[in-house]
């Protein structure tokens, strides 16, 4: 008879005996412990003994560590449409395919005898000590993956200590999920709207929730070419998901109350049009019967297809931004030289190499390719994140070798909340951070200082 460990999220029992089973025998009844001796000050090491102690009692991981197998066991939790919109990407997803190859073309170095007993993952970030060189990107619609779509992945970052960076195009509020963490460091992603005055608006809740930076994420001026979206002719956001930041803001609830200029086109009433004003209605703020009746739910829809994005702004509007804001300004999807250069001049406070995951344009040059230039070009004068593709530990090495200051995880957190909700997102983030710990240490290095090019060797050429 096995015993029932404690979930993952517990703190594992380290030099005390611990029950394994109790067995009978005719007259002879047999109790066996097992007693597992903390050997360092490791969260790598405690995570991984944990897991495996706990596979003793025949209990495996919520979530697995293998990332095609989590997202293989996310896609069986999902809708069609909404693993779809999770994991596809632009055209033929050639972006992400050479994301991942980027990767494969570095190979870790490790060098020996480096006494590596004790592991410091810590860095420095925009004035902040964080306990790791992970962040968690900006991701939208994650109601579409679980009821508990950001509130879920805001308590999991906070139960890891994992910096967050809420999405423009959230499922909650930006307020809900803040009160929804401690003091672990958060940050807003913002897509520059027609509306200035919505800009500034969204910008003075980042402030008033404790956002510690704004992450302007510059390559969605208008969605790309998304092939699995369109197959399936699904879309979220015309379905009311995924705009909470925008029903929940003043500014946009007083645009609501303007005239609405052309009349809509007349369409044929279906059935499933019929439930898509349905669930529309259900996605807004308030009693569903009243936005439906009112019509206010489906105008919060055409409103927000109508000025979500902006594709007119330019380097000048930047401006605007630092002159209303004494937060840090990150610019994410910055890949050519050239813009990280100008980037510098307008006086921003960080950049983010990023190809949106892959989901903007196909045929876009990796992340990881382009990284080492561009942190060349800035020269240390501010701090270079990375996103787009990571996925393991080694993915982590191999950015902060080729010069990131830190790296966003994406995609694998929301197959963690799909498969377990908070529990779910926890277990992903701590088996990545181990991952990364165990890397380090296992490539001669104790600390991310020591993290150099000198780690890596590149194997083959881009074609």
């Amino acid at each position: 008879m096995f015993i029932n460990f404690p979930s993952l999220s517990a703190q594992p029992l380290f030099n005390k005996p611990i029950l394994l089973f109790y067995q009978r025998s005719g007259s002879a009844r047999y109790v066996f412990f097992w007693t597992m001796a903390k050997t360092s000050p490791s969260p790598a090491t405690d995570w991984q003994a944990a897991i495996y102690l706990r596979g003793l009692a025949g209990q495996r991981p919520l979530v697995p560590t293998q990332p095609q197998q989590l997202e293989e066991q996310a896609r069986r939790n999902m809708s069609e449409r909404a693993f779809a919109y999770v994991a596809g990407g632009a055209g033929a997803e050639g972006t992400m395919a050479a994301n991942r190859a980027a990767f494969d073309h570095w190979r870790i170095v490790p060098q020996m005898l480096r006494n590596v007993a004790r592991r410091d993952t810590s860095i420095q970030l925009l004035g902040m000590t964080l306990p790791s060189p992970l962040l968690l990107a900006p991701i939208g619609v994650l109601e579409l993956a679980h009821r508990g779509a950001d509130l879920a992945v805001a308590r999991a970052t906070t139960q890891a200590g994992v910096p967050y960076i809420f999405s423009n195009q959230a499922s909650v509020p930006m307020e809900r999920v803040a009160a929804a963490m401690d003091e672990t460091p958060r940050f807003f992603q913002l897509y520059w709207s027609k509306s200035n005055d919505l800009v500034l608006s969204f910008v003075q809740r980042a402030e008033a929730c404790g956002c510690r930076g704004i992450v302007v994420t510059l390559d969605t001026p208008m969605l790309g070419w998304r092939t699995r979206d369109l197959d399936l002719g699904y879309l979220p956001f015309l379905h009311g998901k995924g705009i909470a930041q925008y029903t929940s803001d003043p500014v946009f609830q007083k645009l609501l109350d303007e005239p609405q200029g052309q009349e809509p086109v007349k369409r044929n009433v279906t059935l499933d049009a019929v439930l898509g004003l349905v669930e529309m209605a259900r996605h807004y703020p308030g009693s569903t019967w009243a936005a439906l009746r009112s019509g206010r739910a489906l105008r919060a829809v055409r409103q927000f297809v109508g000025m979500y994005s902006n594709p007119a702004v330019t380097w000048n509007d930047l401006q605007f931004l630092r002159k209303n804001t004494r937060l840090p300004i990150l610019l994410k999807g910055i890949l050519h030289r050239a813009d990280a250069l100008q980037a510098l001049s307008v006086g921003v406070d960080g950049i983010i190499v990023s190809n949106h995951g892959g989901r903007q344009v196909d045929g876009s040059v990796a992340t990881l390719d382009v990284l080492p230039q561009i942190v060349e070009d800035v020269r240390g004068q501010i701090p270079v994140l990375l996103d787009s593709g990571i996925r393991t530990g080694a993915d982590v090495f191999k950015a902060l070798a080729l010069g990131a200051s830190a790296v966003c995880l994406g995609r694998p957190y929301v197959y963690g909340l799909a498969i377990g909700g908070q529990q779910g997102v926890y277990e992903v983030l701590r088996h990545l951070l181990a991952d990364f710990e165990l890397t380090m240490g296992l490539a001669g290095c104790k600390n991310v200082a020591e993290i150099g090019r000198e780690s890596l060797l590149r194997t083959s050429s881009i074609q």
